[in-house]
């Protein structure tokens, strides 16, 4: 990345799938994949790596901030059709991409520079991972939050069994489970996102950023960003919070189903019909991990957990399946490999938490 001494655009032709510039005392990471809804690929995985070590050392930067292309949304999460196609082949590309994802997202979480993520449109999968380590979480009335891996016979994964545990009630467990889509007032609920700016008024305050002096604090960044904000309207997840709660609260995915069968309600309903749709392998996974991470001090050791499971996932005909259903044939019917909790086995579920051969963290 070479730079002039005002704006510092990189000289990358339009193919290049992150764009990086630095305007004023911010550093810019522009995902260019919008036809794609900027799904990441691993060479964007190492692009926005190498750009986070240059922008770090740069002692005129001030902050960084990331944003997607494209009217859609920030990132969709990974290419999940690659994962496919490299698991089916026997390709070490699921592998690759996994481990340095995860070290991408330790790296966003221990930057040492504010980290500002416009969480505009869709912010899915590892478009969440790339977002929520920020130290400035904007969300906008378009926000579409998710974690719907327990739909592709997966788990929330780029250290979701961190984030959506660090909750003290169950509303974390709940987006995990059902991959539910979360609007701007559930994000910041959840504690992962920070502020409300209508998207129409996203090109003003990026204007204003890069008019930050490059010794700025995040005090004087948060600042500046409340100049911006609307109103919040208030979220699905605040009003069914007590429901989530005394439903959530088990550890085992049984238990969860059993209190949701003997409820009536509109909410027991709809999310027993939701949980019912996803891989009860995953869920079973996706619980402990959960549960897991509610005991870990560190996100590196619930990124290591996770990594240790993606070995079994590669083997797990749910994967295979809950793609093929959502992007390959598209039918959205995807035949689990067990049609209840009941028929999964304890020994399934183990599978995907080995002794960890080599860690990403030393």
């Amino acid at each position: 990345m070479q730079s002039t001494s005002e704006t510092r655009t990189s000289p990358e032709p339009a193919e290049e799938l992150v764009l990086t510039e630095v305007a004023g005392a911010i550093g810019r990471i522009r995902l260019n994949r919008p036809k794609a809804l900027n799904s990441l690929t691993l060479s964007m995985v190492r692009d926005i790596e190498a750009a986070l070590d240059e922008f770090e050392a740069d002692d005129g930067i001030a902050a960084v901030l990331i944003t997607g292309e494209g009217e859609r949304g920030l990132c969709a999460g990974g290419d999940i059709r690659a994962f496919y196609e490299g698991g089916k082949s026997g390709s070490d590309l699921p592998v690759t991409f996994w481990a340095e994802e995860y070290r991408m997202n330790a790296r966003i979480h221990r930057l040492k520079k504010p980290y500002i993520a416009l969480m505009d449109g869709i912010v899915m999968g590892g478009g969440v991972g790339v977002s929520v380590y920020g130290s400035h979480r904007i969300v906008t009335e378009r926000t579409r939050f998710a974690m719907p891996e327990t739909g592709i016979g997966f788990f929330p994964d780029i250290g979701g069994s961190w984030f959506l545990s660090r909750q003290r009630n169950e509303l974390g467990t709940y987006a995990g489970l059902t991959g539910s889509q979360l609007a701007a007032a559930d994000v910041i609920t959840l504690g992962l996102a920070d502020f409300y700016v209508q998207s129409e008024r996203l090109p003003a305050l990026i204007d204003a950023l890069t008019t930050l002096a490059p010794g700025s604090t995040r005090a004087d960044i948060s600042a500046l960003i409340r100049g911006f904000e609307a109103g919040l309207p208030r979220g699905k997840l605040e009003q069914d919070k007590t429901l989530i709660d005394q439903t959530f609260a088990f550890d085992v995915m049984e238990d969860i189903f059993a209190v949701l069968q003997r409820n009536e309600s509109p909410f027991a309903i709809e999310t027993l019909k939701v949980l019912k749709s996803k891989s009860p392998l995953s869920l079973k996974v996706t619980l402990k991990l959960l549960r897991l991470g509610r005991h870990t001090t560190l996100l590196e050791e619930c990124l290591e957990r996770e990594f240790a499971a993606t070995a079994a996932v590669l083997k797990s005909d749910d994967f295979y399946e809950g793609i093929r259903a959502a992007v390959i044939d598209k039918d959205r019917n995807p035949r689990w490999k067990a049609s209840s909790l009941a028929e999964v086995t304890a020994e399934e579920v183990d599978a995907f938490f080995p002794k960890a051969e080599s860690r990403l963290f030393t």
